[in-house]
């Protein structure tokens, strides 16, 4: 057999293999794709000792009880460090922000478990608020 029918019959192949069944809906045994997160947040606008509100997100697609899912997961997509505490070797500056305090655990993207305490209560704390204030902010 020549070169050139070689070639011909490899690149024929080629064509076949890249050729399948189209299923149209993947494999049944599949699991069903999980949310890239799935959180429960508690917001104490006075403090834990005050009355707290709740509300659930889930993310990927965005769902819940949450008033804006959208806009809490986008939130969590750009700041996804602010769940992890500040290091306790971190400078901060002594400023303080409020009583508020709110906490977020569940499940993250990659099946981990998050569970993030959040407050004012210096300078660390309060940008990790602010990144995360679409998630944990809940309206009355």
């Amino acid at each position: 057999m020549g070169s050139l029918a070689r070639l011909g019959l490899l690149v024929g192949l080629l064509v076949l293999a890249g050729c399948g069944t189209e299923t149209g809906g993947g494999d049944a045994a599949e699991p069903p794709p999980q949310p890239g997160y799935d959180l429960e947040i508690t917001f104490w606008p006075d403090g834990k000792e005050g009355e707290g509100r709740t509300a659930t997100l889930m993310c990927d697609p965005a769902g819940g009880t949450h008033p804006d899912p959208d806009k809490a997961c986008a939130a969590l997509d750009a700041h996804p460090e602010a769940l992890h505490p500040v290091p306790g070797d971190m400078a901060c500056t002594q400023i303080y922000g409020g009583d508020q305090v709110a906490e977020v655990q569940g499940v993250g993207p990659d099946g981990a478990s998050v569970r993030a305490v959040l407050n004012r209560a210096n300078g660390c704390e309060i940008a990790r608020w602010d990144a995360l204030a679409p998630v944990i902010e809940l309206p009355a």
